[in-house]
């Protein structure tokens, strides 16, 4: 059985008996421990996992939409194309566990050609966008039990079981959210999803390949200046959630490609000396002193193979858009010898 789509209803209020949600995301006490943590490091960070509060979701959807911001559209190319392979090579009756779900439009293409699938897991610390997302996607695919998680995906946690047996378990993690990880942090990562994954297990993950460093400047500093918001965002966020003082006019976007990492960086430039207080706590800033709040690691097809080897991933199938920008990949778990 294949899933087709059906017409969206005019209302969303009937939701599919098969919807079960499951919270476990951190409170506001994981996330002001967090942003101490990092405003007291030198350089000072920021985790960009806070980026997605509910206007952060918002203007990253904007984001994905802009002319200079290839990902999107490179990668829906490249699935649109490649999708009925796709949907063979990850086979019928799977487990979908997506990482990092977003506004769940990526995976609308893979239910609708995946054959039975048993259930779908979306996962995304947005809690409003999560609700929203999987109760219209209940309605489109009434027969599809979704287990819809809203926790940090970096945490531990354990994820719910479906109703019926799955032949196996397969991660969709597309967007080459994989490049917000450091080399090891992102080796971890793939090393648990393959445990996730359990024995038979595969993933379909978006890699973003290394390329002219002015396709991504123009990216990264859209004209439009959404990014330049969708990163101030996150100090008015901490200023909402937790009772901080920051001055979000006070600090500039700044991002460029790092070409010895083989990444990019965003960062907050503080435009002057100045103080802030959070919970008690004063974190003076010089001027010109940043606040680091994202990377985003360019891999070569050959360097993204070995990481993955070592988490215990093999590489069977590599899809890519004809100027080679990215790439989507279906890897299997390699099983302990």
């Amino acid at each position: 059985m294949v899933y087709k789509r059906p017409e969206m209803p005019d209302t969303c209020s009937r939701l599919n008996r098969r919807l079960r949600w499951h919270d476990v995301k951190p409170g506001w006490e994981r996330f002001l421990a967090d942003v101490l943590a990092g405003l007291r490091k030198q350089p000072k960070e920021l985790p960009c996992k806070y980026f997605y509060d509910e206007r952060g979701s918002r203007l990253y959807e904007r984001i994905c939409s802009l002319d200079e911001y290839y990902i999107p559209r490179t990668e829906a190319s490249i699935m649109g194309v490649h999708i009925g392979e796709i949907a063979r090579l990850i086979g019928r009756r799977v487990r979908l566990i997506e990482y990092g779900c977003g506004n769940c439009e990526k995976v609308r293409l893979l239910l609708d050609h995946l054959e039975d699938p048993v259930a779908y897991i979306p996962i995304d610390i947005s809690r409003e966008q999560l609700r929203h997302v999987s109760g219209e996607l209940s309605i489109f695919y009434p027969e599809l039990e979704i287990i819809p998680v809203c926790a940090d995906y970096t945490s531990r946690f354990e994820l719910p079981t479906s109703d019926r047996d799955s032949r196996r378990a397969v991660v969709y993690f597309p967007g080459s959210t994989i490049s917000n990880f450091d080399p090891l942090p992102a080796q971890q990562f793939l090393e648990q999803m393959a445990k996730v994954c359990g024995p038979g297990g595969g993933m379909l993950i978006g890699v973003d390949l290394k390329k002219d460093p002015e396709v991504l400047h123009r990216a990264y500093n859209d004209s439009k200046g959404v990014t330049a918001a969708f990163n101030l965002n996150v100090l008015g966020r901490i200023n909402r959630e937790l009772g901080a003082d920051f001055l979000p006019e006070n600090y500039k976007h700044y991002a460029f490609y790092n070409y010895s990492q083989g990444r990019v960086e965003m960062h907050l430039v503080s435009q002057k000396d100045q103080r802030v207080h959070l919970d008690g706590t004063a974190i003076n800033f010089a001027k010109g002193e940043t606040i680091w709040t994202e990377s985003s690691y360019k891999y070569s097809l050959d360097g993204f193979e070995r990481m993955a080897a070592e988490a215990r991933w093999r590489v069977e199938r590599v899809w890519t858009d004809d100027r080679q920008w990215f790439s989507v990949q279906y890897l299997v778990k390699q099983e302990s010898a």
